[in-house]
């Protein structure tokens, strides 16, 4: 009931702000990390959807500190159209490498989204990484998946949008220091739009 509640709040937080009054709906999924904060979500330009994806990966550490999934950015096309208007993104860690974008064939667009996400260790010594992978939905039900790594595992699908994917939130924990564990990114939200 907490979780409805603060759900809720968000939602009317976000149509009240101004900057995501096209938003209708945020999806989002019950396996995300618990570090970090929630960053400021971004949209795509009016009129525009998210119709491709790339992702911020840093390759497994070996007997380093593994983070895995840093960041997601969405690319924006308004409907029908080939090519990109502009590519939006939240806050996204410092390590790793973005991956080429990745598109939904056929001019489609991005309806919702899964997670791999490594379970909180808790252990002496033990490596915490959190999100480690992301899947996305088109609208033609292809998916696209990052190049994450394989720790962890897959959650469920979020709800699919009733419209397309316009908007993007992350959970991000900041970095800790020299010798500490960082995880980076936790967990997502994503907007919808009719």
């Amino acid at each position: 009931l907490m979780l409805l509640a603060g759900l809720a709040s968000v939602a009317a937080g976000w149509q009240d702000s101004g900057w995501g009054s096209r938003a209708t709906s945020i999806i989002t999924v019950s396996n995300g990390g618990p570090w970090g904060d929630w960053a400021w979500p971004e949209m795509c330009p009016e009129g525009s959807y998210a119709t491709g994806v790339s992702f911020k990966v840093e390759p497994p550490q070996g007997a380093g500190d593994d983070t895995a999934l840093n960041g997601i950015r969405l690319f924006c096309s308004p409907p029908g159209a080939s090519g990109t208007s502009s590519a939006v993104e939240s806050q996204s860690g410092r390590w790793g490498y973005w991956s080429e974008p990745q598109w939904c064939p056929q001019r489609g667009h991005l309806v919702g989204f899964a997670l791999r996400v490594q379970a909180p260790q808790r252990r002496l010594l033990s490596d915490e990484v959190a999100t480690t992978n992301a899947r996305f939905a088109c609208s033609d039900k292809h998916v696209l998946e990052g190049p994450g790594t394989e720790q962890g595992e897959w959650g469920t699908w979020s709800p699919l949008c009733p419209g397309a994917v316009c908007g993007i939130q992350t959970r991000q924990e900041p970095p800790r220091g020299l010798r500490s564990d960082d995880t980076a990114l936790n967990d997502l939200r994503l907007l919808c739009c009719k």
